[in-house]
């Protein structure tokens, strides 16, 4: 029955209620917020490059985004395109809501959340599904796969 769906194998546990947003004793909210919040200091403001290398320094050697658009994007070609748009889009902020833990295993951690793009009036949202990998310690982005969705009101 080697590769065949067998129900007799023990389903995943699921996330205790109340919990869906933290791995244990580490806030998968604060760890996402702050990455985003990174990101929207070095795009929005005239941010100092400390700034870029903390989110660079988040990011996995082996790091991939697949944006909105369906383009793979590798670690250098995004940080290249995020080290020209610093301050491009002047006043941006980036709010982070409804993180999730989707599955854990070993240093792999997968977890779910809606990122909201804030610029005056306009508002553009993605849903984010991204593998961070951790040593206990750090949590490094690995992939990150973004689908547009409708902003919340």
């Amino acid at each position: 029955m080697l590769g065949r769906f067998d129900p007799r194998r023990r389903q995943a546990e699921p996330v205790a209620p109340g919990k869906a947003d933290t791995a244990g004793d580490v806030d998968l909210t604060g760890i996402v917020t702050a990455f985003h919040a990174d990101l929207a200091e070095w795009l929005g403001a005239d941010a100092p490059p400390k700034v870029f290398d903390r989110v660079s320094g988040q990011l996995d050697e082996e790091f991939t985004s697949i944006v909105t658009t369906g383009q793979t994007v590798d670690r250098e070609t995004l940080l290249a395109g995020l080290w020209s748009a610093r301050n491009l889009q002047p006043g941006l902020a980036i709010e982070v809501s409804d993180v999730r833990q989707l599955a854990r295993s070993g240093n792999l951690l997968v977890v779910r959340f809606v990122a909201e793009n804030r610029m005056g009036e306009l508002r553009t949202a993605r849903t984010v599904t991204a593998a961070l990998v951790t040593d206990g310690r750090t949590y490094l982005w690995r992939t990150v796969h973004e689908t547009a969705t409708p902003a919340h009101t």
